[in-house]
């Protein structure tokens, strides 16, 4: 499969961080640049050959509708927002995909794969399935450093508010974010979210019932909200 050229455009550091994780998971998916305005990716259009652009809606001074109309037609795009409202515009320029913020993963993945479709009808390029990803690993801030923490280390993650702790069988990591930011960074084949303060580790799960799921002598609470998916997860594992 080719290399293919991409570039993200948002003026958000956080959302620019997400996709750059995102994009670093993917094989063949080559970040050119990260952009935090327009200006910025019209430049970067104008001087080099980029694939695929992640292009914000809703940015101040020129927005992402205007300059998907700049965009040179061989440019695809994906658009990604958190206003809903913006998809009917969005798909107007038929763009490949349209994506809501918070972005999970497995929903980047398919619209990365949609884009990968519009290509087979010129080289036959194949589609990317998740197990191809090869991160196993996360770094987060914890007590002013960034420490690795590996996927399969990780037993379940508990928010506080505006902390998390991450809880694996050595230690427990406090770090400064949402659980939602966390979520979308870990792989949902793996991690699954069983209540507003609670994500667990698929594969540390020692029993469950309809009302809670043990893992290291830990019984942590399934919510109403989360209950029917989280029972048609376990049940299929």
């Amino acid at each position: 499969m080719d290399t293919i050229n991409c570039v993200i455009v948002d003026d958000e550091p956080v959302a620019r961080s997400i996709l750059e994780s995102f994009v670093a998971k993917i094989p063949n998916l080559n970040l050119v640049k990260s952009c935090k305005n327009a200006m910025e990716a019209f430049e970067i259009s104008n001087s080099q050959n980029i694939d695929l652009f992640f292009l914000d809606i809703n940015m101040p001074d020129i927005s992402g509708l205007s300059l998907a109309k700049t965009i040179n037609k061989k440019s695809k795009i994906i658009f990604t927002t958190a206003y809903r409202e913006y998809a009917v515009d969005g798909f107007d320029l038929q763009v490949v995909d349209y994506l809501l913020k918070p972005i999970a993963f497995d929903r980047f993945l398919q619209a990365v794969n949609k884009f990968f479709e519009t290509k087979v009808e010129i080289n036959t390029s194949p589609k990317i399935e998740e197990n191809t990803v090869k991160s196993n690993y996360i770094f987060v801030r914890s007590e002013r450093k960034m420490v690795k923490v590996n996927f399969d280390e990780i037993l379940y993650v508990e928010s506080l508010s505006d902390y998390i702790k991450i809880y694996t069988k050595e230690i427990v990591l406090v770090i400064r974010e949402t659980i939602s930011n966390l979520e979308v960074k870990l792989p949902s084949q793996q991690f699954l979210r069983i209540h507003r303060s609670y994500i667990v580790n698929l594969n540390k799960v020692d029993s469950y019932t309809n009302e809670f799921v043990e893992i290291n002598k830990k019984a942590i609470p399934i919510s109403r909200t989360y209950k029917e998916n989280v029972l048609k997860k376990l049940t299929n594992i």
